[in-house]
């Protein structure tokens, strides 16, 4: 007898882990079958299906998934029959790894499984809530407008993500330039007037010397620091792994001076798309409230949509919770106030999230036309202060030689 490890797909999709201690991989497998089980993987060494077959994996491909969406949501869209669809989309696929991956999911769909359960079988990739809305949409007969919906969700979302990260790039690029310009400076410019000074026995000026005395600091402690410094970070991001630590991170990231606030602006955007996404498609509302909080970034609002869950649970609707969490931008707590009175909840979750969008580009812009004059002044000045100094020096030898 041997234990055996498995990977198989339960009848909601879900994919189910462990260990079974039998005789044969063969038994394993009907065993699984027989609780209700699609068996994926069973063996005696604990595997990830395509970290085995397609060399390079690396989870979470984000403009694999969006590739895969815009394309069936076309298909369908032009009534393509699903398998078809998936056969065009793995001819169209440019990368092998997900051709592989689309492949496999055909191969799942033509042996009578549903493509909720198929996509299923590859977390890696799809998403809690991507595998509930095509569940949604096969359940309603509405498969082509469900990846329509997906599409958009996936495109705005990666758009989004996109735009913050390109508006980040110029400071992050400034301090880069900034730091490496100083570190330049002090350790191979200021060293040279150190050694005419000492050569020639000139008294050194105030602000040189002090200039002179932080270089050799530099250069003789200047390890020891960048090992502190790596240490320190070393530390710090195991500490963020934790759940106590990504808590108390997102918690400080949330209020940093206007950064924060295009962070919350960001998640509460993030949210609302999901929701819409999701309420639009007769996804229960408190089975979406879990999703899409799965879907966050930052901890600390994810956690107070349990609340929020509770408070749907006992009849309150979804507003009133929301406001109370204390997470969310108040707008956000009206609008679906709003909502619900009229009955369109799905339409203001999407309306909600046009807004908050637009906020979030807003805040980023607000946040860099802050941040990068503080920059470049901050920097400026260290450098100026440099230059100065050397200029002292340069003066006080020219008057020594008159």
């Amino acid at each position: 007898m041997n234990n055996f490890y498995f990977r198989a797909v339960a009848s909601d999709g879900q994919l189910r882990t462990g260990t079974i201690h039998a005789e044969t991989e063969r038994w394993v497998a009907q065993e699984l079958r027989r609780q209700g089980l699609t068996p994926v993987y069973v063996g005696s060494e604990p595997k990830k299906a395509f970290e085995l077959k397609l060399p390079g994996f690396k989870g979470g491909k984000r403009k694999d998934v969006l590739f895969f969406t815009q394309e069936l949501s076309t298909l369908l869209n032009a009534g393509v029959p699903l398998d078809r669809a998936l056969t065009i989309t793995s001819e169209l696929t440019e990368r092998a790894s997900f051709k592989l991956l689309v492949l496999d999911i055909l191969r799942v769909v033509k042996g009578g499984k549903s493509l909720a359960d198929s996509v299923g079988t590859h977390p890696e990739y799809f998403s809690e809530l991507f595998i509930n809305m095509v569940r949604a949409g096969e359940a309603s007969g509405s498969l082509a407008v469900v990846f329509e919906r997906l599409s958009e969700f996936e495109r705005t979302r990666d758009d989004l993500r996109s735009y913050i990260m390109s508006s980040l790039a110029y400071p992050s690029l400034l301090v880069v330039v900034g730091i490496s310009s100083i570190l330049v400076l002090m350790n191979f410019v200021v060293p040279r007037f150190a050694m005419v000074f000492e050569q020639s026995h000139i008294p050194i000026p105030g602000p040189t010397k002090v200039l002179i005395d932080v270089s050799y600091f530099l250069r003789s402690y200047g390890w020891i620091g960048l090992s502190v410094l790596i240490l320190t970070a070393i530390g710090l991001y195991g500490f963020v792994r934790t759940p106590g630590g990504r808590l108390w991170w997102d918690t400080l990231r949330l209020r940093i001076p206007v950064l924060g606030d295009a962070l919350r602006k960001a998640e509460t955007a993030r949210f609302a798309r999901a929701m819409g996404t999701l309420v639009s498609n007769s996804v229960p509302l408190v089975q979406s409230i879990g999703i899409a909080g799965a879907t966050l970034n930052n901890q600390k609002i994810a956690r107070s949509l349990e609340t929020v869950a509770t408070g749907v649970k006992r009849g309150e609707g979804i507003a009133a919770p929301l406001k109370r969490a204390g997470q969310f931008p108040p707008l956000a707590g009206h609008l679906l106030s709003v909502g619900e009175e009229t009955g369109r909840l799905d339409t203001m979750f999407v309306r909600m999230a046009d807004i908050y969008d637009a906020d979030t580009r807003t805040a980023i812009r607000r946040f860099t036309s802050l941040f990068e004059p503080l920059i470049i002044l901050t920097m400026g000045l260290i450098v100026g202060t440099l230059i100065l100094s050397i200029l002292v020096a340069i003066v006080s030898i020219n008057d020594v030689a008159v």
